[in-house]
C-alpha cells in the first residue's frame, strides 16, 4: 500500500509540472529566419504565430512566389525550435520517471 500511496504522489508532482511546462511554452518566443533573416517569424512554444517581419528590399512585383516560399522556410525554422524546446522541457519534467526511449507526452 506504501508504494501505491508514493506512486499516487509522484502522480500529483508530474501533473505540476506538466502544469508549469505548460505555462512555460505559452510565454516562451522562438525565432525563425530565413533568405539571410530578410523573413522572420515569431512563434511561441505551442507553436502560435506571434510576429512576421519582412525586409521591404522583399516587396517587389513579381517576387511573389519567393517571399512565400522564404515565409514558408522561416516559420519551418521557427518549428524545428519549438520542437527541440518542447523536448528539452518535457525531458525535464519527467526527470524522475523511467520512460522508455523515444517516448513522448501527448501535446
Amino acid at each position: 500500500m506504501l508504494k501505491l500511496g508514493q506512486m499516487m504522489k509522484q502522480a500529483q508532482e508530474m501533473q505540476g509540472k506538466m502544469q508549469e511546462m505548460q505555462e512555460k511554452l505559452m510565454s516562451h518566443e522562438v525565432e525563425g529566419q530565413s533568405g539571410a533573416g530578410l523573413v522572420k517569424v515569431s512563434m511561441n512554444g505551442k507553436g502560435d504565430l506571434k510576429s512576421l517581419n519582412i525586409d521591404p528590399s522583399l516587396l517587389k512585383e513579381d517576387e511573389g512566389e519567393i517571399l512565400q516560399d522564404l515565409i514558408l522556410a522561416a516559420h519551418a525554422d521557427a518549428k524545428v525550435k519549438v520542437e527541440a524546446y518542447i523536448q528539452e522541457k518535457t525531458q525535464e519534467a519527467m526527470g524522475g520517471l523511467n520512460l522508455p526511449e523515444g517516448f513522448k507526452m501527448p501535446f
